[in-house]
């Protein structure tokens, strides 16, 4: 026996493919119908959510719509109100302003009675009252004590020889007294040969004392005092 014949004998399913196929189509048409069913049950769903986010939306939407129209219709009131309200209360607030009244007649005195360039009197008094400041001020200035410029000056008087008097010497120095002018202390100092010199400190205001006229005046004495030196010069 050949080996087609034995196969032929042999009960083997060599359509196998085609069944195969159909049971993959009828199980495919029988549950075709129920995943489309639940696809439309899905998408249905999406829509009804979507729908109720869309009126959740639209509510909000109306109450800020609600409050806008609030707030409008609240400041066309106001704004009605400012309109409405007479421009003569603001121009009532201020001032009035005075009238005068003039009345035309035949008594001529009344406008002898008006000035309408002012009175002198009144610039006299304005000139007294600026006067009376000034010199208020020039007395208080007055009054503000003033520096005053002072100098100690130191002298050596000598005297003509060793037998001069110099205590005597001394008394003639003081004797010179002007304005601005204070003696100080003194002492006497060796010169040499027994001769001493006579050493007096004074302070004098500048203004008033200077060292020319001191000096000139002190010279008068010649029967004592040979000459006169300025030892020291220092402002106070």
């Amino acid at each position: 026996m050949s080996g087609l014949q034995c196969l032929a004998s042999e009960n083997i399913w060599f359509d196998k493919r085609c069944y195969d196929e159909a049971e993959k189509c009828f199980y495919e048409g029988a549950n075709g119908p129920s995943a489309q069913s639940s696809s439309h049950a899905g998408g249905d769903q999406e829509l009804v959510s979507r729908m109720k986010s869309m009126e959740l939306e639209n509510q909000t939407l109306h109450k800020v719509v609600e409050e806008m129209r609030a707030a409008l219709q609240k400041l066309e009131s106001r704004v009605a109100g400012l309109e409405k309200s007479p421009a003569a209360v603001t121009c009532a607030k201020a001032a009035p302003v005075k009238q005068v009244k003039v009345e035309n007649g035949d008594d001529d005195d009344d406008d002898d009675d008006v000035d309408l360039f002012g009175s002198d009197e009144d610039d006299e008094e304005a000139e007294r009252i600026k006067q009376e400041r000034l010199d208020a001020y020039a007395a208080k200035k007055s009054k503000k004590p003033t520096l005053i410029a002072k100098s100690s000056i130191l002298l050596d008087v000598k005297p003509w020889d060793d037998e001069t008097d110099m205590g005597k010497l001394e008394e003639c120095v003081r004797s010179v007294q002007m304005d601005g002018l204070l003696w100080g202390a003194s002492k006497l100092l060796p010169v040499g040969y027994g001769i001493k010199k006579l050493q007096i400190n004074c302070v004098v205001e500048d203004d008033k004392v200077g060292t020319d006229i001191l000096e000139e005046e002190i010279t008068k004495f010649e029967d004592y005092i040979q000459s006169i030196d300025v030892a020291a010069f220092n402002k106070i």
